[in-house]
């Protein structure tokens, strides 16, 4: 029976932080039509204009378009879930973390809970493109659908938890963001967003192949 409290108690806690975590990004608007724009930006301008221009195999059956949608929606997931760890420094400078971290309870509850509020304030913007998709002629599978979102919970988990990790060392936002600009950008642009990658050099596929957003 006490086990049975304890673990009640723990998932209590996650809860409390997730809830938390996701009342923040809900009434942060700004950053929710800041972080939206940005991949429609990338859509419809560059998909636009390079589709143009593009004229590879690999794309010619669906449009350049089409073919960075998914990449598109990847990039969101990338750059909301390892962002996330600037809520870190920010809970820091204003004491939040602080009285957490003297309550009873563990680091490793507030990593989780933490991290499940980026995974769910990802999966809502991967969710909002997926339905921006269909004006574009995007179509789903159930089948698809499914998958998309054990992807977009996995990956987001991942990063999620790196800018967690990042922010936990930083001192300051503009170091944070220097530094996840750094790791980011190539993320997204080895992972084949936005060309295909059979006509790589190998040198730049061995460094495709580790990339987790490929």
């Amino acid at each position: 029976m006490p086990s049975m409290e304890n673990n009640f108690a723990f998932f209590e806690k996650i809860y409390a932080l997730w809830l938390r975590e996701f009342k923040v990004f809900l009434r942060e608007k700004s950053r929710l039509v800041a972080s939206t724009f940005t991949p429609l930006l990338w859509l419809f301008v560059v998909g636009i204009g390079f589709g143009s221009v593009a004229t590879l195999p690999a794309m010619s059956s669906v449009g350049y378009q089409k073919f960075i949608f998914p990449g598109i929606v990847c990039m969101s997931v990338i750059f909301t879930s390892i962002f996330f760890g600037s809520y870190i420094i920010w809970d820091r400078k204003f004491d939040f973390l602080k009285s957490v971290m003297v309550a009873p309870v563990s680091r490793a509850t507030i990593f989780v809970g933490k991290a499940l509020g980026g995974m769910t304030s990802s999966l809502i913007q991967a969710a909002i493109l997926l339905s921006i998709g269909v004006i574009i002629g995007i179509t789903y599978s159930p089948l698809g659908v499914l998958e998309t979102i054990v992807i977009v919970l996995l990956l987001s988990f991942i990063l999620t938890s790196l800018g967690l990790i990042m922010g936990s060392y930083m001192q300051s936002l503009e170091g944070f963001q220097m530094i996840v600009s750094f790791v980011v950008f190539p993320l997204f642009f080895l992972s084949g967003a936005l060309f295909p990658l059979e006509k790589l050099p190998q040198w730049l596929m061995v460094l495709t192949s580790i990339d987790p957003a490929t």
